[in-house]
């Protein structure tokens, strides 16, 4: 794989800023460059957000051959796919491997929960490297992938073109992850952040759920008010507010929340379980019109402190088999199989990551701490081809032995894959010209 030269980026650089200055803005250049390469692969996309980082030794990487210490309770299984093998905790996802396809080198260098997240969501490095319960904010402040995808693709359908749900990625001590916002671009190009329990009985989302006093008429009413209001200096409403008023007036937004309109059948499919439920949900925006969307792992009040969701410092062996990895497995795999049955999934990119991996030996504990010298991130649809695992660890699954990827080259890849130039630059509130992507395509995998 070869990287642009630097005259070539100066290049580009200086015809994107002239095109600016004739009134060309950066979102019909990229609309005109994906033109001139073919449709683009992808359409929209999907991301699954492994809070708290999981085992590449018992999900996607299993290491059969190695030490006991290493290679953990679950053996690896079979799949459809000759020659890829999953962890034997994934039967579902292993009937599904001809739709996956496996990084099995990518890195962070960061054992941090926060700063390597910060990485996987945005693409770039935190600085400083392992940094634990730090906050949004300069120097930290590039953009999260959703965010970029808004700022390229614009909302459409009534909807935002990025949302984040069932909540926000958050440590122990409450602290918020930086990369999930805006960042440089600014707070109107923050994904939406969706806070539901799409499995609960009485699910609905806060951001559409009206009083009872207050029926569509008299909140057309009040948009109008505040309009007139709006007119006037310092006046209280602002594009936050237009949208809002869109949303809840909007029957077809209001619509894609819906789960009720799934068949009961389907819903047990993708498991009556948060992160299931989320994962329709998905599904159901991409369909309304949302170009990513992003599903974090449900981090409920029960999750036991010493090894929350996926971060599984102790009884690794146990919280895999009875809670994350059932869960994960049905909801990744009737996701994909629901998408590929409506004809969607060739043109959505689905990924499947994490903020790092788990350290290869076990400890006292028996569970796996901190590790993102190499881990394994799953993808599937839109342009990338399915069957397939790229790149290897070591034989512990310690290290790259080969094709190692960056969270940067995931950035550029998915970029690459929506139909957008990953060289490309985008501008912040200052107007400066900043890269969408610090990263090379891997193009082996499309």
């Amino acid at each position: 794989m070869t990287r642009p030269t630097a005259n070539a980026t100066r290049r580009e650089a200086l015809r994107v800023g002239g095109l600016s200055a004739l009134g060309l803005s950066l979102p019909h250049l990229l609309a005109g460059q994906a033109a001139a390469a073919g449709s683009p692969r992808a359409k929209r996309c999907i991301v699954l957000f492994l809070m708290g980082g999981s085992p590449q030794h018992s999900t996607w990487d299993p290491k059969p051959d190695a030490l006991a210490e290493v290679r953990g309770a679950f053996g690896p299984t079979d799949t459809v796919v000759p020659g890829v093998r999953l962890c034997s905790l994934f039967p579902k996802l292993a009937q599904q491997a001809d739709k996956l396809c496996l990084l099995r080198a990518v890195t962070t260098g960061d054992n941090a929960h926060s700063s390597s997240g910060y990485a996987m969501l945005t693409g770039v490095p935190h600085a400083p490297l392992n940094a634990e319960n730090v906050n949004p904010g300069p120097p930290n402040d590039s953009p999260t992938l959703g965010a970029i995808v808004r700022r390229l693709r614009g909302d459409k359908g009534g909807l935002p073109g990025a949302v984040r749900l069932p909540m926000h990625i958050f440590n122990t001590d409450n602290s918020v992850w930086p990369g999930q916002d805006a960042g440089f671009l600014g707070r109107s190009g923050d994904p939406w952040l969706f806070r539901c329990e799409p499995a609960s009985p009485a699910f609905a989302v806060p951001e559409f759920s009206l009083p009872v006093e207050v029926p569509l008429d008299r909140l057309a009413a009040r948009r109008d008010l505040f309009r007139r209001l709006d007119s006037r200096p310092g006046g209280p409403t602002n594009a936050h507010t237009e949208k809002a008023f869109d949303l809840l007036g909007s029957a077809a937004a209001r619509a894609a929340f819906d789960l009720a309109k799934e068949s009961p059948h389907l819903r047990d499919r993708y498991g009556r379980h948060q992160f299931g439920q989320s994962c329709l949900l998905a599904r159901r925006l991409i369909e309304a019109g949302v170009g990513l969307v992003q599903v974090n792992w449900f981090r409920g009040a029960d999750e036991p402190p010493d090894a929350p969701c996926w971060d599984t410092h102790s009884r690794e062996a146990d919280r895999l088999k009875t809670v994350l990895a059932p869960t994960a497995d049905q909801g990744f795999a009737a996701l994909l199989s629901d998408l590929a049955d409506r004809g969607l999934l060739a043109d959505t990119l689905v990924m499947c990551l994490s903020e790092f991996g788990r350290t290869p030996k076990f400890n006292a504990g028996g569970g796996r701490d901190h590790w993102g010298h190499v881990f394994s991130v799953a993808l599937a649809g839109g342009g990338v081809k399915g069957g397939q695992a790229f790149g290897a660890s070591d034989r512990m699954g310690a290290y790259p032995k080969d094709g190692r990827v960056t969270p940067a080259d995931l950035t550029a890849t998915a970029l690459h894959c929506l139909g957008f130039d990953p060289d490309a630059e985008i501008r912040d509130t200052f107007n400066r010209p900043l890269p969408a992507s610090r990263g090379t395509v891997v193009r082996g995998i499309l």
